[in-house]
């Protein structure tokens, strides 16, 4: 399973962000520190397609996706050369496939730390800039000396030559405009900023109906490389410990619908290039993950390693489709079941069912 970690400065709220979406109990408090041990949880991926079809099909268990979620120590101006906790702090990002930052925007007089999130985001990006800086300018020299024995090193050493006056400028490379082949080449150097990143901007009660003005600074700076959400990080972490009818009932008081927890973990669920096919019955309706692009044989292989070895074929309907028909032997009959081999690139929402021999 993937790592999606959460970062953020002291007091931003990582850590109640972190139980809200796995239920945990890491320790929250009004002072820096209070995460000093990395935390490790499972957030399921709500998934309203899931729901409708286990109520279609009557289904006596029903199983979400889900994400692995971890709980940073907080960072401070400095980690990049130890300050604080920050060895650990990185270390811990340098373990994560993406990474969910927090930026404080509420205000409370009872809690240490500044409420600027774009001040919030600056202070983060440049601590992982210089972070990547050192560990660049460790390789690139290495790499240059084993490039003149062997020609294959010479693109890592490109793409770190063209890294090299991007992190200098001050720019992360998940906000860079270095081409696809060069990224590729970098993710074996484990860049912190060459991540994927969703920004949740931790907004107060007060702050809510004004929300899109709060964050959009942030959105402004991040432009179309990264999404960025709103949240009121303690009502939700809050209304998460109600029964579901109670929760929906807060949530629609504010105003908020499902509440923004769902969103974020879906958002961070495709920030991993994870997506999900789904499989129904009376005795179980489940969501499986898979890497986008994945073919149906691999797909397969995430229900059971014989399913793949034994693949033959998959009969395959979107699952809105599905719905509308009513049933599974409904689909069939009217013949509305696609028959698919091992090419067929399965999308996102597909319902299967796989005939294999073994």
């Amino acid at each position: 399973m993937e790592r999606l970690g959460i970062v953020g400065l002291p007091n931003a709220g990582k850590s109640s962000l972190f139980n809200a979406l796995t239920g945990g109990s890491a320790a929250v408090a009004a002072h820096p520190f209070s995460t000093t041990e990395t935390h490790v949880g499972i957030a399921h991926v709500a998934d309203d397609r899931l729901r409708r079809l286990a109520e279609m099909s009557k289904s006596k268990k029903v199983v979400p996706a889900s994400v692995e979620v971890v709980d940073i120590a907080g960072l401070v101006a400095g980690s990049s050369t130890g300050e604080g906790l920050g060895n650990r702090f990185l270390a811990g990002i340098r373990e994560a496939d993406a990474l969910i930052v927090v930026l404080r925007a509420f205000e409370d007089p009872n809690v240490v730390g500044d409420t600027d999130p774009l001040a919030d985001l600056h202070t983060l990006e440049l601590e992982l800039v210089l972070a990547d800086v050192a560990s660049v300018e460790s390789q690139v020299e290495k790499r240059r000396k084993a490039a003149k024995l062997d020609k294959s090193q010479q693109a890592a050493v490109d793409a770190l030559d063209a890294a090299l006056p991007v992190l200098n400028a001050g720019t992360p490379i998940y906000r860079s405009s270095l081409g696809d082949e060069q990224r590729a080449e970098l993710k074996q150097f484990f860049l912190l900023t060459d991540k994927p990143v969703l920004a949740v901007v931790n907004l107060g009660e007060d702050q809510l109906a004004d929300a899109d003005a709060v964050i959009k600074p942030v959105a402004a700076e991040l432009g179309g490389a990264a999404e960025v959400v709103g949240v009121s990080v303690q009502l939700e972490a809050e209304t998460a410990q109600l029964p579901p009818e109670e929760r929906a009932d807060l949530l629609e008081g504010y105003g908020l619908g499902e509440g923004a927890l769902p969103r974020v973990a879906r958002a961070a669920y495709h920030l991993l290039g994870r997506r999900t096919f789904l499989t129904t019955g009376d005795k179980e309706s489940r969501a499986w993950t898979f890497r986008a692009g994945a073919k149906a044989p691999e797909c397969a292989g995430v229900i059971h390693s014989d399913l793949q070895r034994g693949f033959i074929r998959a009969e395959v309907i979107r699952w809105d489709e599905l719905l509308e028909l009513g049933s599974w032997n409904a689909a069939k009959d009217v013949g509305r079941l696609r028959v698919e081999g091992k090419d067929y690139e399965v999308q996102d929402g597909d319902v299967l069912e796989i005939r294999f021999n073994v």
